[in-house]
């Protein structure tokens, strides 16, 4: 049980140290209606910087997509009322269109 302990002590230490060295706090979304929403859903898998990485190829189909994919596949709890709202958004913000 000690050894469980410690093994969960140094991995949340581990994450603590990598939040700490990418500093990711000077990440920032666009200012625009629905940045709220995007952050709150997108945000509990992955960092915004990945909203920045795919933006330089995704159109609106794209990002229809990726966030099908993140809900489908990847578990992401996003209620179907926000997907148009976050999809909406990214390709305003993001989007090659």
């Amino acid at each position: 049980m000690k050894i469980l302990a410690i093994t969960a002590a140094a991995v949340l230490l581990a994450i603590s140290a990598a939040a700490v060295a990418t500093d990711e706090s000077r990440i920032h979304l666009k200012d625009g209606a629905d940045v709220a929403t995007v952050l709150a859903a997108c945000s509990v898998c992955h960092s915004p910087d990945y909203i920045e990485m795919n933006s330089r190829f995704l159109k609106r189909a794209g990002w229809e997509a990726e966030v099908g994919k993140m809900i489908k596949v990847m578990g992401a709890p996003i209620p179907d009322a926000d997907v148009p709202r976050i999809v909406d958004y990214l390709t305003r913000n993001y989007g090659v269109e």
